[in-house]
């Protein structure tokens, strides 16, 4: 399949069709997980069971609107197993929840491959199963789960019984055909159907594209209202007739029409309330993002301007201005923070699906395992969680291939058979932390080694490794503990991409281990890449920008603060020693060595390492403007801003000066030994 949906007659609904397949498949997946603990229980939560019904019950409705045939054939087939569970005419067994669990991932991967213009995957063999399911396990004497009773057909799909409308009332057929006139007016096809319900009560509604290529909504609806109260309605472009060869139905006994209404109310859409959500493309978010920082460019040189006036003499004459000045200050930041709360999404969009991960895999490899989440309702950007998905993804796989035993290896080791994954998120002020842990067998640091040493990634005299240079070597590119790979590791290449994932958003990722015990990643995310406070910090009479996420600690330092060992400088600091870089060496600038001078603290643990500069200017708030052209990027500066007085200042990033650091350490400490270094620990495809 070729082409872009732009030549489609559907086009201008596709985008709201893939955003809300994919919310009705995540319900779906919510459901699903509430259910598994029912499995084999004849009494299943109603509630839940419901929600299911109606999210396949949509997508068949969407799919059949946009022409997406084996996504709506598929939810079709689910949506009729669930009816008979929902008639309680079948029980809920393992088989049929691993066939509704398969079902779900065979619609995404079909949507999916209509999003992507590819051809879309056979549903040939889940279709067949789900045949078998019905046929056998619903009775003989129990009614087809394939011709569903009258009283549960899909509103949205054929008409109900003339039984079940209201004694006396015809019925009227409404079509509208959606443009951009009738849009600009307020007349969509969601206030169509509210204006018919306030008058009857709608029958069915039915999406077409007619031979021109255009697509309208037929609706029919049972009102007993006159035929002049559809007048205005005419003039607004909709088509109202009388439907043909209908006549007044009886009267429908009061306890039969209470089942029927009933019935109809269970998978009515009307049921839902109101909705107050707009979906808006995110990169309309990114161009709001973006006039919002040149407005904060804007400001910044208003101020610098205030300054130069006040600084001349006549500050009192331009106090007004200054307090219109602060006024507009507190406005932007109101905006911006405004503007990042639309953004923002809870984190449990992605973790949800690890649920599903976490039980293919141990499935696969004859393990078990339990998959703790916390924190799911942290928000996060929204273009951070989509970065996110496969990060997350490569780490509980790992978790689970390397890290958790078989069950006889935990028995025999004094734990529970299931192992346990623990997956965190909390917030913190302007970052986001993020955590994978498990109760495994831990990293095995002597294999790890020996298959450095192999690879040429560590010298021969390295004999032990911490976890900081662990992490290096696990996210080398190539770099893998397995001889084979298999679904869920061996290519060495799920690490690497882990971690420059996460330092190109502005994180930073560590690593604990300990053998017999279990491994935990901890993750630290900015909530937004695209206005950040940050530290203006000079060097050489050059100024950078250093996001203040990244900063632990600002210190002020004296000549006499400073230990020399082996030609390296070294500060004291809480109880612990850090190695002092100075910025000025790693760029090739001269640095006076005498006098105070400012040293940023950055990294964790052993990755700890202060950053010396000649003086700290201030903390503004910047526009990250990212250097997305491969020849004009360089290892340690991760994009350029722009200040209030004109200047570009470039944006570092202290994740890859550490490492820089540390390659040049090492690499010094080869030399002096006589030896080359082949490869560095921590060597990266970005540097």
């Amino acid at each position: 399949m070729s082409g872009t949906s732009s030549d489609l007659p559907f086009a201008e609904f596709i985008d709201d069709y893939f955003a809300e397949c994919d919310e009705h498949l995540t319900l779906a997946r919510q459901c699903l997980l509430a259910l598994e603990g029912s499995v084999g229980n004849p009494h299943l939560d109603a509630n839940v069971v419901n929600d299911l019904f109606r999210s396949f019950h949509s997508i068949k409705g969407l799919s059949a609107m946009v022409g997406v045939r084996e996504a709506e054939s598929l939810a079709h087939q689910m949506e009729s197993y669930l009816s008979a569970l929902r008639r309680l005419r079948i029980t809920l067994t393992k088989t049929g929840f691993e066939t509704l669990l398969k079902g779900v991932a065979a619609l995404e991967q079909v949507i999916a491959a209509r999003q992507e213009y590819a051809a879309p995957p056979s549903i040939e063999a889940i279709s067949a199963r789900l045949g078998e399911l019905l046929r056998s396990e619903i009775s003989p004497a129990a009614p087809s789960a394939s011709a569903p009773h009258q009283a549960e057909r899909p509103i949205d799909s054929a008409s109900k019984s003339p039984d079940a409308l209201p004694n006396k009332r015809r019925q009227w057929t409404i079509v509208f055909s959606p443009s951009r006139e009738a849009s600009a007016r307020g007349l969509n096809v969601n206030t169509v159907r509210e204006r018919l319900k306030h008058v009857g009560e709608v029958i069915s509604a039915t999406p077409s594209v007619g031979t021109d290529g255009k697509i309208s909504f037929r609706f029919v609806l049972a009102s007993d209202e006159h035929e002049s109260t559809f007048d205005e309605w005419r003039q607004d472009g909709l088509a109202v007739s009388l439907a043909e060869g209908l006549t007044a139905p009886a009267a429908v006994p009061q306890e039969g029409r209470h089942e029927i209404n009933e019935a109809a109310r269970e998978v009515s859409p009307s049921r839902l309330m109101p909705s107050n959500v707009v979906r808006v493309d995110l990169e309309r978010l990114d161009e709001l993002m973006r006039l919002v920082g040149d407005l904060v460019v804007s400001r910044s040189r208003l101020q610098q301007e205030l300054e130069r006036v006040g600084g001349s003499g006549g500050r009192h004459e331009s106090r007004a201005l200054d307090e219109i000045n602060h006024a507009m200050e507190r406005q932007l930041r109101d905006l911006r923070e405004g503007l990042m709360r639309v953004r923002l999404v809870p984190i449990g969009e992605i973790f949800a699906r690890m649920h599903f991960v976490v039980r293919d895999l141990i499935g696969d490899q004859g393990k078990q395992a339990s998959l703790l989440i916390r924190g799911e309702t942290t928000e996060i950007d929204k273009f951070l969680v989509e970065r996110m998905m496969d990060p997350l993804l490569h780490l509980v796989r790992n978790a689970i291939s390397h890290g958790l035993e078989t069950p006889d290896e935990r028995r025999a080791a004094g734990k529970p058979p299931a192992g346990r994954l623990e997956l965190r998120a909390s917030a913190n002020g302007e970052t986001i932390q993020i955590e994978l842990e498990d109760d495994g067998r831990g990293i095995d640091r002597n294999t790890v080694l020996r298959r450095a040493r192999e690879a040429g990634l560590v010298p021969a005299t390295i004999v032990a490794l911490d976890d900081a240079s662990l992490l290096d070597v696990l996210c080398s590119p190539g770099f893998s503990t397995r001889d084979e790979a298999d679904r869920a590791s061996g290519r060495g290449v799920g690490m690497a991409v882990v971690r420059s994932t996460v330092e190109e958003l502005g994180g930073t990722i560590l690593l604990e281990t300990e053998p017999g015990m279990g491994t935990r990643f901890s993750i630290q995310l900015p909530l937004t890449l695209a206005i950040a406070d940050s530290l203006i910090v000079e060097v050489a009479g050059q100024l950078y920008a250093v996001p203040q996420v990244a900063v632990r600690e600002v210190l002020k330092l004296q000549p006499a603060d400073l230990t020399t060992m082996e030609n390296n400088e070294l500060i004291r600091h809480r109880d612990t020693v850090l190695p002092l870089v100075r910025l000025s060496e790693l760029f090739g600038k001269p640095m006076r060595r005498d006098g105070a001078f400012h040293a940023l603290v950055v990294g964790f643990g052993l990755s700890g390492l202060a950053i010396g500069v000649e003086r700290v200017v201030g903390l503004r708030e910047i526009v990250v403007r990212a250097l997305n052209d491969p020849l004009i990027r360089v290892p340690g500066i991760s994009g350029a801003t722009e200040l209030g007085d004109g200047r570009v200042v470039l944006i570092l990033d202290t994740a890859q000066l550490v490492r820089t650091f540390c390659r040049r350490s090492a690499s010094s400490e080869r030399n002096d030994s006589g030896m080359q270094r082949p490869r560095t620990i921590g060597t990266s495809a970005s540097s």
